[in-house]
């Protein structure tokens, strides 16, 4: 959000939700804040704005945050949640609370469209997922007919379609239609620019304009639907200030590597006079400055199946960037990237480093969230699909020892073990017995004795007589058939052997 236009607050406004809850208990609305650590919900009253939880409409994180706080509340029957448009807020809350109190039809019907369950919240999330998959796939091959645009639910958009002066746009070289089969019009109407640049033309008498730029749609004073054109800069001005602020040289730098400034600071708008503790970032497309609200974002619990500790969260909320390893896409592959607030995106975004960057920002982010003993070995955050706790980590580092069960091979298959810090060989020991108790008498293994058979095959790719003819992973402790796995072995030989052809007695002369 650019500070210092007034149009582009109400927007920006316009396009953040509230939650709403109805305590039927204490027959109470509140706003809610969140849930703490014993599963009760945290509110604060809808007029709190400096509390207030604000999503933004079409984002991923309300359904996360949702799901999540779903799963933590000790009672979620006892409540009812609403998900309200910030400027409808005075609004619809004497609504549902009128409705609590004296139910109709009439106010149920007008307050059914806010509810939200979590299923109600997972079809919407379902929805949004196949929109975007929809806008995202390559056009068709040449020749192909082109399908009939389907009607606008004007719902779910910031922009009215009927209050765009489309006439008004052809004087620019544009036309819906345009719009449409760039991919374009659905995001604008939701508020933000063009994904791609359009080329500007217009004729004014005496003046011929031309050039390249994105698009949006924005309210004027008077609640007019007007067109926003972001021309393209051959570079980022950071040499001027930005609405009151200059950029320090790490500023400049950051924004040139990464597009986003990293950090949170005060920009001031010049119409009301407010500093606005904000986010700076670079559109990419075309080298525009552009802030958000530091307010306006929400940092999720999970990142495409990473859990979030406390710290990153911190990190993230200040725009700094994070390093996450092990992410799964859309299509369950593994990656890793530096998420971060983009301030021209609203949200965050994945920025992907090349190889020498990622491993130092792996080595970094391992150093910064893992304990090392004295003599330099590492003790990780997790084993095998196992996570450590924080006392289990700084348990290894003092040289104590500690029992993991449901560690899981190479195939996937558990296994128990005692671990404790080898400092000989300068990494993690793996014992069948306690090595606490008499170190002399413990043999090492990897891992424990009854699931040596089963690691050694699942893990190491060893073969163990007894079981070599077994091609499914051996089980927990196995080392040798079951009775099931026998039979069918047996069966199979037989086969086999019945199978066998023949051998020719060639013919007599």
């Amino acid at each position: 959000m650019d500070v210092n236009t007034a149009s582009q607050s109400t927007t920006d406004e316009q396009m953040m939700d509230i939650l709403l809850v109805l305590d039927k208990e204490k027959k109470t609305i509140s706003a809610v804040k969140g849930v703490d650590e014993n599963g009760e919900l945290q509110t604060v009253p809808p007029e709190n704005n400096s509390e207030l939880l604000k999503f933004d409409r079409h984002g991923d994180f309300f359904s996360n945050f949702f799901s999540n706080m779903m799963n933590q509340l000790k009672n979620p029957t006892r409540f009812n949640f609403f998900k309200i448009p910030k400027l409808e807020l005075p609004k619809i809350e004497p609504i549902i609370r009128e409705n609590f109190n004296h139910p109709t039809p009439e106010n149920e019907a007008g307050i059914e469209r806010y509810r939200v369950t979590p299923e109600t919240v997972k079809q919407e999330a379902k929805k949004e997922q196949q929109e975007t998959q929809t806008q995202q796939q390559p056009a068709k091959e040449a020749g192909a007919t082109a399908q009939a645009p389907q009607q606008p639910d004007k719902s779910k958009y910031v922009i009215d379609p009927d209050k765009v002066d489309w006439e008004a746009l052809k004087n620019f070289g544009l036309s819906k239609e345009q719009l449409e089969k760039a991919k374009a019009l659905e995001p604008m109407l939701r508020g933000y620019k063009s994904p791609g640049a359009f080329t500007i033309a217009g004729n004014y008498n005496s003046a011929i304009m031309k050039l390249d730029a994105r698009l949006s749609f924005r309210h004027d004073k008077d609640g007019n639907v007007v067109l926003a054109i972001h021309g393209i800069r051959q570079k980022p001005e950071l040499e001027r200030p930005f609405f009151g602020h200059e950029f320090s040289k790490e500023d400049k730098a950051n924004l040139l590597e990464t597009g986003n400034m990293g950090r949170i600071v005060n920009l001031k708008n010049y119409i009301t006079g407010e500093m606005i503790p904000s986010f700076v970032s670079v559109d990419k497309v075309t080298n525009e400055l552009v802030s958000m609200r530091a307010s306006s974002v929400q940092i999720p619990d999970e990142i495409k199946g990473v859990k979030l500790n406390k710290e990153q969260k911190e990190a993230l909320r200040e725009g700094k960037g994070v390093f996450l390893e092990n992410m799964i896409s859309n299509r369950k592959n593994p990656f890793s990237a530096t998420v971060q607030v983009n301030a021209d995106k609203k949200s965050l975004e994945f920025i992907y480093p090349n190889a020498k960057q990622s491993q130092e920002q792996g080595q970094k982010q391992t150093q910064q969230n893992s304990l090392v003993t004295s003599d330099g070995v590492t003790i990780p955050k997790s084993i095998s699909g196992i996570e450590l706790s924080r006392q289990q980590q700084q348990d290894l580092v003092n040289d104590k020892t500690i029992f993991v069960a449901g560690l899981k091979d190479k195939r996937g298959v558990e296994y128990d073990a005692y671990i404790q810090v080898n400092h000989d060989k300068k990494k993690l020991g793996f014992y069948s017995d306690n090595p606490s108790f008499d170190r002399s008498a413990v043999k090492e293994i990897t891992p424990a004795s009854k699931n040596r058979t089963q690691v050694a095959v699942n893990s190491e790719g060893k073969t163990n007589e007894a079981t070599k003819k077994v091609k499914e992973p051996l089980k927990k402790g196995q080392d040798k058939p079951t009775e099931k796995q026998k039979t069918k072995q047996d069966k199979k030989e037989k086969q086999e052997q019945t199978d066998k052809p023949k051998q020719s007695r060639g013919r007599k002369r």
